[in-house]
């Protein structure tokens, strides 16, 4: 019975994290997790970093939210996006970016 244990507790916290993913709001827009980070000078450096193709796609996303946004609705069910298929594209690129800020935070101490 222990041993049960931690795989019902994996499956509560994903259900868990389903339900606080679409009690967010974001998804019923169309946008991704990674669309709705604070652009400080970190982000800005890895958003320039993106392929071209991911860059365009996120600002589509975002438009088309600032539209659904003013006129007060939001998509049809079927086109929200999954907490499945809601990748973090962006994140790759911002570990990187900070990780050289930090490195080269280290360097002018030196």
């Amino acid at each position: 019975m222990a041993s049960r244990a931690p795989v019902a507790s994996g499956r509560l916290l994903l259900g868990f994290r389903k339900w606080y993913y679409n009690m967010c709001g974001f998804n019923k827009l169309g946008l991704m997790r990674d669309d709705t980070v604070y652009e400080d000078a970190d982000v800005k450096e890895a958003l320039r970093r993106l392929p071209e193709d991911q860059f365009n796609d996120r600002l589509f996303r975002i438009q088309r939210s600032l539209d659904l946004s003013m006129k007060q609705q939001i998509l049809p069910k079927d086109q929200w996006t999954k907490y499945e298929e809601d990748v973090r594209y962006l994140s790759p690129y911002l570990d990187e970016v900070i990780r050289e800020r930090k490195e080269k935070e280290e360097w002018m101490k030196k």
